[in-house]
């Protein structure tokens, strides 16, 4: 009986045991299979992460696309030409002029500068053109505003670029871009035309920084369809002349004297047109708008009205 009961006791020992080693072998395979599907999930994350990072990389691709959003801040949903009025624009800047594109390939048919004709300032370069030629971005940027002046640009687009220029498009038959569309230098932006303004088919192109109407032919050789040099440093005194080493033919006329001279030699008074701000007209002959509420004793509250007349000396 103590042998039967030995026996017994050894079997029931036997199958605790092998119990406890099947166990043992289900926990490891247990242990085993979690750690395996750990292992399938790190493969599957970094799959993951490969396909993020390329994906990352394509947007940062698309996003190098746009210029810098920084740029398009001060004035930017404004309908105005000049939309920084009253800025602190540094005295002097210098600007990448490089990755440019010839707006049109035709020639200067009329300078910047001031006209006596008419008693005030052009504000770009009129290029020839026939009706319905391609304009073309002169530099990459972004469309900051299309609009129609029908006593003045007619059809018109602005582009801000990423160098901190601001380039104009007067005259055109219609526009091939809208607002806040972003485009590459030499992009067509609009077909050239006569509207507003105009006496014939013309492109007028203005080039400007933070408001300040930069002499184009400061920046451009038209007639060898490139920059003088890859950059240009905008100074407040020396910004309305041409480059003097631009060959004779780029110009309609000579152009060796600052265009604003001239016209405050003409004149010493001007009467406020409607649209005008005293920061407009301060500037149209080369000075603040400081001098010209000292000149006139105004205060800075003091509003400017259609009509009045001004003192500029």
């Amino acid at each position: 009986m103590k042998v039967i009961k030995h026996i017994l006791s050894a079997a029931i020992l036997a199958a605790f045991t092998c119990g406890s080693i099947s166990a043992q072998k289900v926990i490891s395979k247990s242990t085993h299979s979690d750690m395996h599907k750990q292992l399938l999930a790190n493969q599957t994350n970094t799959k993951d992460q490969i396909k993020l990072v390329e994906k990352n990389t394509f947007i940062d691709l698309i996003d190098d696309l746009e210029p810098e959003l920084d740029i398009y801040t001060e004035g930017w949903n404004s309908k105005a030409v000049n939309p920084f009025k009253e800025a602190d624009v540094p005295n002097s800047a210098v600007i990448d002029v490089t990755g440019y594109y010839m707006p049109v390939p035709g020639r200067v048919t009329s300078n910047y500068g001031y006209r006596a004709k008419f008693g005030r300032m052009h504000k770009g370069i009129d290029l020839a053109i026939h009706s319905n030629d391609t304009i073309y971005a002169a530099f990459d940027g972004k469309v900051r505003l299309t609009n129609y002046e029908a006593r003045g640009y007619g059809n018109y687009v602005i582009i801000r670029h990423p160098n901190g220029l601001e380039t104009v498009y007067g005259h055109l038959n219609k526009h091939l871009v809208k607002p806040d569309q972003v485009v590459r230098a030499g992009d067509p932006i609009g077909l050239g035309g006569s509207t507003g303004r105009s006496t014939g088919p013309h492109l007028h192109f203005e080039t400007r920084f933070m408001g300040y109407a930069i002499n184009p032919a400061a920046i451009f050789d038209f007639a060898n369809h490139t920059t003088h040099t890859d950059t240009y440093t905008f100074s407040k005194s020396t910004y309305t002349k041409a480059r003097n080493f631009a060959p004779s033919k780029n110009l309609a006329k000579s152009e060796t004297e600052n265009p604003y001279k001239k016209g405050n030699d003409a004149k010493t008074t001007y009467t406020v047109k409607k649209g005008d701000t005293l920061s407009s007209i301060a500037r149209s002959y080369g000075m603040s708008a400081t001098t010209l509420r000292k000149i006139n004793q105004l205060a800075s509250s003091d509003m400017i009205k259609a009509g009045q007349v001004l003192k500029l000396k």
